[in-house]
């Protein structure tokens, strides 16, 4: 299940991609069109969108819900493991490395 919804997913995603980035922006008029009518074309009224704006709001929004379903399924798949959970275990001792380094006068601890 969780495998079909990311393969969906993620074909949702470029499908998105492509529909926006073949669409044709508001101010792409706006070069051609200096003079009186130019605040009317750039800014005009959005009137009912076409088809490739109503296809961009329904793949945008199977996107946002697969997304939440995905990350409700991610969290439930991953459990954090809890540090307190067996308290008779004895603590983790960590041993001092030996340094590479060979002790000189700069670097040691006995004062002269």
């Amino acid at each position: 299940m969780y495998e079909i919804l990311l393969v969906v997913y993620l074909v949702v995603a470029l499908a998105l991609i492509g529909m926006i980035l073949i669409q044709q922006g508001k101010g792409a008029d706006m070069g051609s069109s200096f003079g009186a009518g130019a605040s009317a074309t750039v800014f005009g009224s959005s009137g009912a969108g076409n088809f490739m704006t109503k296809t961009t709001t329904v793949l945008a929004t199977v996107f946002f819900v697969l997304s939440i379903a995905l990350g409700n399924l991610t969290a439930g798949q991953i459990k954090q493991t809890d540090q307190w959970e067996n308290l008779e275990a004895p603590a983790a001792t960590t041993v001092p490395a030996v340094t590479d380094v060979p002790a000189t006068e700069e670097n040691s601890d006995v004062p002269n």
